[in-house]
């Protein structure tokens, strides 16, 4: 499939490329997993030998990025209350979402700006921001200053990568296999440990 997208993109005229990388971009975060990391890194090759600019290959991909997380978050926002109280959820305590939402209204603003380098679960940040009604425009410059952190790092790798641009596939999925459960894993252990001096406090 990469390689048919590759040949696809070779062809393309530099408003071709351009677009193509918005619309990876965008569906990234609304139908997780997509190849669009290493397609982007494919497209920094087209920069390294002049077919298209860093800046207008930046800007493309970092409005696709946000457009997707701005989709989501409006999902989120609109239906997001009606999910977790839905019968058809009855399974999932409500304590629990709760406190979710909680921790998410607490820390949001930091998982925002890193959700661009957590690989597969974008979609998810993106939309528990809409359930926990972050507000819209600090949202939507933090999802863009992730965006352009992230894309800026694919975009340069294939440049210095050039025809070996797809050695990076390795290490991408080396990384996303390493960080989202080291995130889940800090984050299970940091509530936990908050939770205990929260019951610790109130028993003394």
């Amino acid at each position: 499939m990469i390689e048919t997208l590759v040949e696809f993109l070779t062809g393309l005229p530099p408003l071709g490329v351009l677009f193509f990388a918005f619309l990876i971009a965008y569906a990234e975060n609304i139908f997780p997993p997509s190849p669009s990391d290493i397609l982007i890194v494919f497209c920094g090759t087209l920069v390294g030998i002049g077919t298209i600019d860093f800046y207008s290959l930046a800007l493309a991909s970092t409005l696709g990025g946000c457009a997707g997380f701005c989709t989501m978050y409006i999902v989120g926002r609109k239906f997001g209350t009606t999910i977790t109280t839905s019968p058809r959820f009855s399974f999932l305590p409500i304590a629990s979402i709760t406190k979710a939402e909680e921790w998410f209204r607490r820390y949001g603003n930091w998982l925002i700006v890193v959700n661009r380098f957590l690989s597969g679960t974008r979609a998810v940040i993106s939309l528990f921001a809409g359930i926990s009604r972050l507000p819209f425009g600090r949202t939507l410059l933090l999802s863009a200053i992730s965006a352009l952190a992230w894309n800026s790092l694919l975009i340069l790798a294939g440049m210095f990568l050039g025809e070996r641009w797809r050695t990076i596939n390795e290490y991408l999925t080396m990384y996303s296999q390493f960080i989202t459960p080291t995130l889940v894993v800090g984050l299970l252990i940091y509530f936990g440990y908050s939770y205990y001096r929260k019951k610790s406090n109130k028993a003394s």
